[in-house]
């Protein structure tokens, strides 16, 4: 008795889940590339930015510590 009332649930829990995913906005696939595309290229632009304080960085210690 215990196992049916578990798949119950189960189902509830399943049949909930595909009412909600019926109502997501899914994007389109030209907004999935663009917003991809921005990510990728906001991560190139913070990877770069970094990557030169980390270089400005260095040569700033091997000039003023390590002379």
């Amino acid at each position: 008795m215990r196992i049916n009332k578990i798949f119950q649930k189960l189902l509830t829990f399943l049949n909930e889940v595909r009412m909600e995913m019926k109502k997501i906005n899914w994007p389109t696939k030209k907004q999935t590339i663009r917003y991809t595309l921005i990510v990728i290229g906001v991560s190139v632009a913070v990877a770069a930015f970094l990557g030169g304080l980390d270089f400005i960085f260095n040569i700033l210690i091997t000039k003023f510590i390590f002379k």
